[in-house]
């Protein structure tokens, strides 16, 4: 009893510490963004340079408080993030209206992204441990180099190319077909997730579109971590088939495929729990890629779109959100593996 108690305080002492150090986490993150966006330049002279008067310029500067001293305007922007105020894009368009309308959008292609590494990373990771340097696992291993090493913009446009345009089998971009993606905007509960609103409809032919509008994209982003899981299960199983309950398992007379299921294989998927958090940032990163490649409108493919046009305050808010997403998803991720693997606890 005891015990237990003592262990149920280990978890929710790391948990609370986790959770205080978002903050300083967060904070240093906004405070390097804010930092650069100032070291680039004002976004009035950036992207209206040319085209309006100095004087034009200096007035559209004073009004956005952009002649305010540095430490005025940074102030104001921590003020602003923690009322949930990003700031407003150059066309006067509220930055958290765009994190509520597309953020949704990136974190399900990030699921679908991370469902892929997973039905692709853990089988082969395993069937590569099985196969321990013959021509599966070097075949295995190959690929595994082969998909986390290739740029996701490439792996995208080559699926493109061959199912999109060769095969016709998928769609070439987009989140949805124009006249289903209309329909999905009217529901009655708009989460901005398609698929969930698809569910909504009861529609199978609107469903069955937003599947396949997310085959190629999750394929693309979830390749690039199916390497790293393929890596890392591999390496771990090893490691776990070579310590002594698994050799006493053997020892007893059971069979190889039930030692590597039920003795090796739980024990190998601790480190990729752990590894999970910082999947996270690399499918996010990913994602900002692969939406701009097939115009898949989340956060990464408006940051693209407003990086083109040097609207750094939509860029900054964007920028500031995506480290929050991180952030708490890490965090998450530690919960998930205290529980998981009492060793983190301590």
């Amino acid at each position: 009893m005891a015990k237990a108690t003592s262990s149920r305080q280990a978890l929710a002492k790391y948990l609370l510490l986790r959770l205080v150090l978002i903050i300083p986490t967060v904070f240093i993150l906004v405070t390097v963004v804010f930092i650069f966006m100032r070291v680039i330049g004002d976004p009035i002279s950036s992207s209206m340079g040319g085209r309006l008067s100095a004087e034009e310029i200096d007035a559209r500067k004073q009004a956005a408080g952009f002649n305010d001293p540095i430490l005025t305007q940074y102030g104001r922007f921590l003020v602003g993030i923690l009322h949930g105020d990003f700031g407003r894009t150059m066309d006067n368009r509220a930055v958290s209206d765009i994190i509520v309308s597309y953020g949704p959008a990136t974190l399900e292609l990030a699921f679908w992204g991370l469902l892929v590494a997973f039905a692709v990373g853990i089988p082969l990771g395993r069937l590569a441990a099985r196969k321990y340097n013959q021509g599966a696992d070097v075949a295995i291993r190959s690929f595994a180099v082969l998909f986390y090493a290739a740029p996701v913009f490439f792996v995208a446009l080559l699926l493109k190319l061959v199912f999109s345009v060769w095969l016709k089998w998928l769609p070439i971009s987009g989140r949805a077909s124009p006249l289903v993606q209309v329909t999905l905007e009217k529901v009655p509960v708009n989460t901005h997730i398609y698929l969930i609103n698809a569910f909504q409809t009861g529609n199978i032919n609107i469903i069955v579109d937003v599947l396949k509008h997310a085959v190629l994209p999750g394929i693309a982003l979830g390749l690039l971590t199916a390497g790293i899981f393929i890596r890392l299960i591999r390496i771990n199983l090893l490691q776990t088939m070579r310590t002594d309950y698994v050799t006493a398992a053997r020892a007893r007379g059971v069979a190889e495929p039930k030692v590597v299921s039920q003795h090796a294989f739980r024990n190998a998927l601790i480190p990729v729990v752990t590894v999970m958090g910082m999947e996270i940032a690399l499918l996010l990163g990913g994602a900002i890629l692969t939406e701009t490649t097939f115009e898949w409108q989340g956060l990464g493919y408006w940051l693209s779109q407003y990086l083109l046009k040097r609207d750094f305050v939509a860029v900054q808010g964007i920028v500031t959100a995506i480290a929050v997403i991180i952030a708490v998803a890490s965090f998450i991720i530690d919960a998930i593996n205290a529980l998981v693997d009492p060793r983190v606890r301590y």
